[in-house]
């Protein structure tokens, strides 16, 4: 009996999706469900974690109807990431999950610094205290929500739900744990010092293995559930960011991933641990590697914002068959490059990298009344293509070699200004995937090595992601151009801004 296909579970934010791929990296069959998303205050971002389960279960089913299950070799699960949920000892949610973009253990940030001291932190865990890590929110939890902090029996990543659904078993990845904020990334273990901080035993969170290691099979009632075969290996995989870059082939020096979505992601790859306050250090697909990952939170998010809120939602009448942000673009490339003057700050949702100050807000600068709404979308873009400059060079600095080219995935990915502006902006030329669904298909290239379909996972990703050729490379003149709005402008807005509102707080004046 022939088993050559691969199954690959990207669990994200808003949906979950089951894709089936061949051994060239071909998607041969798809199922997708919608995930509900709960906002119970401002700033609070939660989901019932049982519907997880539900759409994983939907979309299972969609995709293992076109193809012979029995050909179905191993499954393998990327997810969204640092979001977590307490369940009882029968696995049960005991509160809904609590998602990585919830911002409700924001003021505990202070006294978590002040318990491990920044650089400590860092040095075990490869991130920075942020509001976005585990950590703060189980902070939270103990402190606001006593009873669901002491009757939990194991706090859960997304993977290690969905595996204990699976198999039975409480289990999750290296790549999984290590966004959480509570794993050390030299042991690839709990950390106890860390975890002992928040009052957590590291009996109440999953055994944790390397991306591709097996973790347990799928148990009869769970067959019954989602079609899988019962018996089928179920694969240790990672967070969707690291699952991106394993999925276009990050496996060597010099390349970037970069991940055009709701936040902005991007990704190069080291086989030495590094840590940088510009950068958050990553297990990498490869067992033993790591990615040096940057994020701009406020990236499409910040496009969309515009969009909802400064457009009349409409096409354009002009030609109806245009999206309202296809008119916008195509409206914005009628504009010159630094739109006029106008110059955009993107942190709609605080800054990370290379500042890690959650209080942050955006800048626009430069207001003239020649501007209207095409030069403020051109502007999103360009500032959001500045950043990430800012980003690509503190990485480059700390790797001391050059980052040679960017591999853009997600949905901005589609824009081919924005694209280009990147390009632009950076000086490096800009390639698409060849398979739109990157973290899936990193997944499925785990599946695939831990099958035996290949002898390693390297060996998975050259042959299963595929990049297609530079669509957009840099122009001279415009990335000329784009250099001295940079480094004359731009690198020094927020630092001036941050100058200010420091002073405006020594003398009582406090915007935060």
């Amino acid at each position: 009996m022939t088993r050559d296909l691969v199954v690959s579970l990207d669990c994200s934010t808003t949906a979950c999706k089951a894709i089936i791929w061949d051994r060239e990296g071909n998607c041969l069959a798809e199922g997708r469900a919608g995930l509900p998303m709960l906002q119970p205050r401002p700033a609070w971002h939660e989901q019932p974690a049982e519907t997880w389960w539900q759409s994983t279960g939907d979309a299972l089913r969609q995709a293992i109807a076109q193809v012979p299950a029995h050909r179905l070799a191993a499954v393998c699960i990327a997810h969204q990431r640092e979001t977590f949920v307490a369940v009882d000892r029968q696995g049960h949610p005991l509160h809904n999950a609590i998602l990585w973009m919830d911002e409700r253990a924001r003021p505990l940030l202070n006294d978590l610094i002040d318990l491990y001291g920044v650089d400590h932190f860092q040095q075990v865990t490869g991130k920075r205290l942020s509001g976005n890590l585990t950590i703060a929110k189980l902070a939270w939890l103990r402190q606001h929500e006593p009873q669901v902090f002491c009757n939990a029996f194991m706090f859960l990543d997304v993977q290690g739900y969905l595996v204990q659904c699976l198999t039975g078993l409480y289990r999750t990845s290296w790549g999984s744990a290590d966004p959480m904020g509570l794993f050390d990334m030299h042991t690839h273990q709990w950390s106890a010092e860390i975890l002992a901080g928040i009052d957590v035993h590291p009996d109440q969170l999953p055994e944790v293995f390397p991306p591709g290691t097996i973790l347990g099979t799928v148990t009869p009632e769970a067959a019954q559930t989602c079609h899988l075969p019962a018996g089928i290996p179920v694969v240790a995989g990672l967070g969707d960011g690291q699952s991106a870059g394993l999925g276009i082939n990050i496996t060597r020096p010099g390349e970037c991933y970069l991940s055009l979505g709701t936040s902005i992601v991007s990704g190069t790859f080291s086989e030495t641990y590094l840590t940088s306050h510009a950068f958050r250090t990553m297990v990498g697909g490869v067992p033993g590697t790591y990615l040096f990952e940057t994020v701009l939170l406020g990236g499409a998010y910040t496009v969309k914002w515009f969009v909802d809120h400064f457009t009349d939602q409409e096409p354009p009448a002009t030609n109806p068959e245009l999206t309202v942000e296809a008119g916008l673009e195509a409206d914005a490339c009628q504009v010159p490059p630094g739109s006029q003057g106008l110059m955009l700050v993107p942190y709609w949702n605080s800054a990370m990298n290379p500042y890690w100050d959650a209080a942050a807000g955006g800048i626009v600068a430069g207001w003239k009344g020649i501007h209207r709404r095409p030069h403020v979308y051109r502007a999103i873009l360009e500032g959001i293509a500045f950043e990430q400059r800012l980003h690509t060079t503190g990485v480059e600095q700390a790797l001391d070699h050059p980052i040679d080219r960017y591999v853009v995935v997600g949905g901005g990915a589609r824009s081919d200004l924005w694209c280009q502006i990147i390009a632009d902006v950076t000086g490096k030329p800009v390639h698409r995937t060849h398979s739109p669904e990157a973290a899936a298909l990193g997944a499925g290239i785990l599946a695939a090595g831990a099958a035996g379909l290949f002898p390693d996972v390297r060996q998975a990703a050259q042959t299963m992601a595929r990049v297609d050729p530079p669509s957009f490379t840099p122009d001279p003149a415009r990335h000329g151009y784009y250099s001295r709005l940079y480094e004359d402008v731009y690198i020094h807005l927020f630092p001036a801004l941050q100058t200010y509102l420091d002073r405006l707080t020594e003398i009582g004046i406090d915007f935060a």
